[in-house]
Order: structure tokens, then C-alpha cells, then sequence
């Protein structure tokens, strides 16, 4: 049996990246069909020591979770459009960070801040309140799921993130990495992104519960200052969730996150398949030299 939440992937444009302990790698099918290899090590930040700290961790998983997939979605979108793959420069993501986080906070935690306090005219409570506006962005996050996922280029995005999540269930269970073993392995996975956004959701709620309410500008400003530790909460649930396999409450907590894969995976061929273990064997390989060079220093 293979250890458990060793790697994590994210599927990009015709590909998929998977991140290990000190690297990760982008595997994507060119316009040719040959399928190009990136390896990159992770920078000094995605990798120290404070990761292993409870709640720090998980505000340093969001931010790379955003750097990676910039990257790598970067660098298959370019040879998607015929180019070797370009990368973006540290300047470039960090704007393009800035620029889709305050689209996201914007839309997906102001807007239905804003729109729930209207409702305080009709005398509802602060809980009733707190409640509303976590319908609302549960809703309007499943809606932008349900909307996206009817795009063709989705479907093949999709389809990819069921390859990248059924390779490595399939390395976790000790299965060779072959398309015939890795196929019957579900879409889904408890440590899935889609999991974690889901599970954001929820636990926003209890979160900005305690900002009780105030005047509308705090409010927004609380739900802006509060954003880490939501992010820092979810990720616990999602990472005990996803290194206890077994346990009774760990399948509770993932039963959500399992069933919403429903919508943002597809089952994926056995050349997309391929295309996650290309990505997955080279991850392993790196990350094993890198441990006999340890070994030997």
C-alpha cells in the first residue's frame, strides 16, 4: 500500500500536474499527440517546515494551489496553442493571482454578504442572516459548476481531473499504473480541490457566524479578513478526511465532497489516463533521486 496523501494533482488544458514533497511536474498532449514532460521544483516557500503546522498549513496550501495552477495551466494553454510552453514570470502570476482573487472574493464571498443583509429589512436574525448568505454562495458556486461543465472544453478539462484523481487512488491502493488497473477506480477522491471549495463553503458559515452583525462595510471587511481562516479550517477537514480513508468520521466528512465530484469529473480514456501516469512517474522518479541524494550526502 502506497502512502497515503504523498501526491496531489490539479488537471490543466489537455493534461494534468501533480505535485509531490519537493517538486512537481506537468505532463500535457501536445498538438501532435507526443505528450511533453515538465519537472519543476517547488520553491522554498511551498515547502517549509511551517507546512506542518496545523491551520498555517492550510493557508499556504490555497496560495500553492493558485501558484501551481497558474503555472501549469499557463504552460498547457501555450502548447495547446502550438507554441514549446511558455512560463509566466513571478511578476506575471502574482498578477494574475491578484487579478482572480479579487474576482473570486468579489463575487463568491461579497456578493452574497451583501446580498443576505438585504434581507435584514424583513427583521431576520443574525443567524438567519449567516445562513442565507451561506445558501447563497453554496448556490451560486454549484450554479458556476453546473454552468461551466456544459462547455466542451470543460468536459475534456473534466475528463482529465477523473484521470488525474483515478491514477493516483490506484498508486494509494499499490495497483500497477497501467491504464487496465487504474480504469476501475472511481472519478472521485477525498482530497479533491472541488472538495475543499465545497467544504470553504460550509465552514464560512460557522466562521463569519462570530462577526455576528455589524454595519455592512465591516461585515465585507470581515468576511475579506476572515478568508485564511476559513481556508486554514477547511483544509484540516480535508486533509483528515483524505489520510483517514477508514475512519467512520472521515467518511462522513467526505460523503459531500465525493458527491459534488459528480459534477466537475468525467470518465476519462485511456489516453488521458496516460497522460496523468506520464505525469505521476515522473514525479515519483525525481522525487526518488532527490531522496538518494539525501541518502548520499
Amino acid at each position: 500500500m502506497a502512502q497515503q496523501g504523498l501526491y496531489g494533482g490539479q488537471a490543466i488544458i489537455e493534461g494534468v500536474m501533480m505535485r509531490g514533497r519537493s517538486h512537481y511536474v506537468v505532463a500535457v498532449r501536445a498538438p501532435l499527440g507526443d505528450i511533453r514532460v515538465q519537472v519543476k521544483r517547488l520553491s522554498n516557500v511551498l515547502t517549509m517546515k511551517s507546512r506542518r503546522f496545523p491551520l498555517v498549513r492550510g493557508v499556504l496550501a490555497l496560495w500553492e494551489a493558485m501558484d501551481l495552477g497558474m503555472r501549469s495551466l499557463h504552460y498547457s494553454a501555450s502548447l495547446a496553442a502550438g507554441d514549446e510552453g511558455t512560463e509566466l514570470t513571478g511578476r506575471e502570476v502574482a498578477l494574475v493571482m491578484a487579478a482572480s482573487g479579487i474576482f473570486a472574493i468579489s463575487i463568491f464571498f461579497l456578493f452574497p454578504t451583501a446580498l443576505a443583509g438585504w434581507f435584514e429589512r424583513f427583521g431576520l436574525s443574525a443567524i438567519a442572516v449567516n445562513l442565507l448568505e451561506g445558501f447563497i454562495r453554496m448556490g451560486m458556486f454549484l450554479g458556476y459548476l453546473l454552468i461551466i461543465g456544459r462547455m466542451e472544453d470543460v468536459k475534456r478539462l473534466f475528463s482529465y481531473h477523473g484521470a488525474e484523481h483515478k491514477t493516483i487512488s490506484a498508486f494509494e491502493a499499490g495497483k500497477d499504473l497501467v491504464a487496465e488497473q487504474i480504469q476501475p477506480f472511481p472519478t472521485a477522491h477525498p482530497r479533491c480541490g472541488t472538495a475543499f471549495l465545497l467544504t470553504v463553503a460550509v465552514v464560512s458559515i460557522f466562521v463569519f457566524a462570530f462577526a455576528g452583525q455589524p454595519p455592512m462595510l465591516i461585515r465585507l471587511l470581515s468576511r475579506i479578513l476572515l478568508l485564511p481562516v476559513v481556508a486554514a479550517i477547511s483544509f484540516e477537514f480535508i486533509r483528515f478526511a483524505g489520510t483517514h480513508p477508514s475512519n467512520p468520521l472521515a467518511k462522513a466528512l467526505s460523503l459531500p465532497g465525493l458527491a459534488l465530484q459528480a459534477m466537475t469529473t468525467r470518465q476519462p480514456d485511456d489516453s488521458q489516463v496516460e497522460v496523468a501516469v506520464a505525469a505521476l512517474n515522473a514525479l515519483r522518479t525525481v522525487e526518488e533521486e532527490d531522496r538518494l541524494d539525501l541518502e548520499r550526502a
